[in-house]
């Protein structure tokens, strides 16, 4: 749904559209009262254009609906639209899911969602952590391989930050509490310096519980996430046909965080009755190079369910994240055409440190990883496109990305493992009764994995449009160069000492992809306020290769075959009576090897008896998607703002084979019994026609703001609701729920809306629905052939649940 914002009066507080919301600062003003049409002017087409003239879904957000709504996260935004998902169930990474089609950055491929920062490529995991002073958000749906750089086979999202204005001081003030320790104070403001040159200044921090997880192992302490950042932006404008933008952001966020547990707990043990004849139970509370000490009263933790919102982990979760980012952009309008350049350069690191044993599997054992990844990217990009708006026009460009960084990842992958000689077993007394329990021992075992990271991509487009009345034709196509060289070196030492290994094959370590991607459209008025449009879309990701890859595996989990997609879609858009915005689009969209991460997979090597344990592999399959998405909203009345959308997404995969855990060997994902490959090769396959990604089909948002004016004052309430159904998910054997998320607002605006006080309600309902779960329990796996090893359950699985009921209140202030 479309929220419209009237540049002088109360924007709705909030509006969701799975196909328009949002009201951008270059929406043209008109007056609601006499029913005269506001025109939304998006730039999803590289141009300022009406929506209604957009061959494309685009959701649109103005910085003004943002901060009235209390959206702090990028993430948030996805309670506006149907079919978007935005989430970080990992702290360290940040997922986008778009009309089902998902991805994960672990993966290594280019996301399925493109991220533009100030129209340049940019790092999700940055830009969704700090939002302030948005002028607009734009999401657009389907694959784009044309009118960016980077191919996406779901969509993009651009974000722009304000520009400073040269006509006088503006800016705005605004600070945010709530009764779950959440704080946010956020401002910007503009000075110009002269008639040709202006600074714009903005600030943000941000203080919230991050998933309002305790630890129950370390005393009950809560998560705690920091972050702050500041912007500056100079303006020059010497004349009416040039204009340039340099700014620089800063950012840091020091994230400690707790990963939640579902599950009723185990005293931790482990049956292996083939090697020792009857069972043997271990209680271990420490741990040294030797035998454990035993405490049979140690359990991994207490059972738990989703409203506890806990932890269980010996160590920590700490995410630190340090970005700078420079932003250059100009347009020259050289009367026929304009000459445009955006470039970059963006560094960024991020530090994790946790423990991996998320469901304490071992008591009193800190399973520690540590994990840097620092990133530079540089972009340039520079375009030449045809002034005209009627006839025949053109545009062409030039671009290139590169990205370098080395990621080094410390891992402490100890084996815990039983004597098998039965002499040498150590025995500790259970009590005074005199029985005893066999207790094993610990091989210490330190992994160091350095994986350099370069991407280097060129790409050239030519795009022709042609306009005349109520008729639009356009169509362009995208020549891509992508060089990537992969590569890993692990060093281990401990009980094993090796390194450094080099473990992808040197013909699998440098690729080469040279793909065209493009699309066409055509749109035509059947109406001054009603459009049909039909577009054909078709992009490309390139083959990935797996880094850190144990040794004996096949060529096709180490380095996944490209992905390549072509979609179909048709749609209407209109208005009725300059107040009501409406459209309804279908899609059809097609993928040959689309590329998902298949994670906490067991492997075993067909060469090594002892080559075997647990791992993510990419791995390709055709799938589909089908759909349709469906909007209304408006003005009703002057002082009643209402929205409702829709959106039916059915993204299944097409009888694909891909990696499973099928223990059981009921060729369906399992974890039913000891680890093992069932079938050949080395892991088990499962064949899919299951989901793509796990995101439900249908999901719908609505919402309503109705003003209630008293002279100067403007009181109002408003609500925010988004539903999602519940599915049941083959990948990780869950039956998740339904959510409702519900948010509510009261407060009163002043004068011209110069400044507002608001309460508002998060999660009203306070609905505690499970959005992530792992499939089965956590465990450590400590599998060493002929010696004893096995694997430890914790009788938890790792889990992401809605965060619960928060009020909170905001001043803001405008000038």
């Amino acid at each position: 749904m479309r929220l419209v914002t009237l540049h002088r009066l109360a924007v709705l507080a909030c509006g969701a559209s799975a196909l328009a919301w949002g009201g951008p600062a270059m929406a043209a003003e008109g007056d609601p009262a006499t029913g005269d049409e506001t025109d939304i002017i998006v730039t999803a087409t590289r141009d300022a254009r009406s929506l209604q003239d957009v061959a494309m879904q685009v959701n649109v957000a103005s910085g003004e609906q943002i901060e009235k709504l209390n959206l702090f996260d990028v993430k948030d935004i996805s309670q506006l639209a149907p079919g978007l998902d935005l989430n970080n169930n990992d702290p360290r990474k940040n997922t986008t899911t778009l009309r089902g089609i998902s991805f994960d950055p672990d993966q290594g491929t280019t996301p399925a969602v493109e991220v533009y920062y100030n129209e340049v490529p940019a790092d999700a995991q940055t830009v969704y952590t700090a939002m302030y002073d948005i002028a607009q958000i734009e999401v657009l749906r389907g694959p784009q391989g044309l009118l960016r750089g980077l191919s996406a086979p779901a969509g993009s999202i651009t974000i722009a930050t304000r520009k400073p204005g040269f006509d006088g001081i503006d800016g705005y003030a605004q600070a945010s509490f709530t009764d779950r320790a959440g704080v946010n104070v956020q401002g910007g403001m503009t000075l110009p310096l002269s008639d040709t040159l202006s600074v714009r200044v903005a600030g943000l921090y941000d203080g919230n519980r991050v998933n309002h997880v305790r630890n129950l192992t370390q005393g009950g302490e809560r998560g705690r996430n920091n972050t702050s950042s500041g912007r500056i932006t100079l303006g020059f404008k010497p004349n009416a046909d040039f204009s340039a933008y340099l700014s620089y952001q800063y950012l840091y966020s020091d994230a400690n965080t707790n990963q939640q547990v579902i599950g009723t707990g185990n005293t931790p043990q482990r049956v292996y009755a083939e090697l020792f004849g009857t069972p043997q139970i271990f209680l271990p509370t420490s741990f040294g190079g030797g035998p454990f000490a035993v405490n049979p009263a140690v359990r991994s933790g207490p059972p738990l369910a989703a409203n506890d919102y806990a932890a269980v982990t010996d160590g920590g979760y700490r995410v630190r994240n340090r970005t700078h980012i420079v932003n250059l952009s100009a347009d020259y309008d050289l009367g026929p055409a304009t000459l445009s350049f955006v470039g970059a350069h963006q560094y960024s690191k991020v530090v994790t440190d946790r423990d991996q044993d998320f469901g304490n599997s071992v008591p009193g054992y800190n399973k520690a990883n540590h994990v840097e990844v620092p990133s530079k990217f540089d972009t340039q990009e520079l375009r030449l496109q045809s002034n005209n708006k009627e006839g025949l026009g053109w545009s062409v460009s030039a671009f290139h990305y590169n990205r370098t960084g080395d990621v080094i990842n410390d891992i402490s992958n100890d084996l815990f493992v039983y004597n098998t000689d039965p002499a040498g077993f150590v025995k500790a007394p259970l009590g005074p009764g005199g029985s005893f329990i066999t207790v094993p021992n610990k091989l210490p075992l330190f992994v160091h994995v350095v994986v350099p990271v370069r991407t280097n991509t060129w790409s050239f487009a030519g795009n022709l449009r042609y306009n005349s009345g109520p008729l639009r034709i356009e169509a362009g196509l995208r020549y891509s160069v992508r060089k990537n060289n992969q590569t890993t070196q692990i060093t281990t030492t401990g009980f094993q000492n090796s390194g450094p290994n080099e473990t992808i094959p040197a013909n699998l370590q440098k690729t080469t992809s040279k793909p065209w991607t493009g699309g066409a459209n055509i749109s035509y008025d059947l109406a001054p306020d009603l459009a049909v449009y039909a577009a054909y879309g078709h992009s490309y990701r390139a083959a990935t290769t797996g880094v850190s890859l144990p040794q004996g595996i096949t060529a096709d989990l180490v380095r996944t075959q490209p992905e390549k997609t072509d979609a179909f879609e048709v749609g209407v858009k209109g208005k009725l009576a300059g107040r009501i915005n409406y459209s309804v689009a279908g899609f059809y969209q097609k993928f040959d090897g689309y590329i998902r991460l298949f994670d906490q997979i067991y492997w075993k090597s067909a060469a090594d008896p002892q080559g075997q344990g647990i791992f993510a592999f990419n791995y390709n399959g055709d799938a589909e998607v089908k759909g349709i998405e469906a909007s209304i909203d408006g003005r009703a009345t002057d002082n009643w703002d209402f929205g409702l959308s829709a959106s039916y997404a059915r993204a299944r995969y097409k009888n694909a084979l891909l990696p499973c855990n099928d223990y059981a060997g009921t060729g369906t994902p399992n974890q039913n019994g000891a680890p093992k490959v069932t079938g050949t090769g080395n892991v088990s396959y499962c064949t899919s026609n299951g989901r793509i990604s796990d995101t439900p089909d249908f999901g719908l948002t609505a919402n309503t703001e109705i003003r209630f004016p008293t002279g100067s004052l403007t009181p109002y309430v408003a609500a925010m609701l988004s539903y999602r159904p519940g599915f049941f998910s083959q990948t990780v054997q869950y039956d998740y729920q339904s959510r409702t998320q519900l948010n509510a607002f009261v407060g009163v605006r002043g004068p011209d809306d110069k400044w507002s006080i608001t309460a508002f309600a998060r999660n009203l309902l306070n609905q505690q629905r499970v959005t992530n779960i792992s499939l089965g329990t956590w465990a450590i796996n400590s599998i060493l052939a002929g010696v004893g090893g096995g694997t430890y359950d914790s009788g938890y699985r790792t889990a992401n649940v809605t965060n619960p009921r928060e009020f909170g209140a905001t001043l803001a202030i405008k000038f």
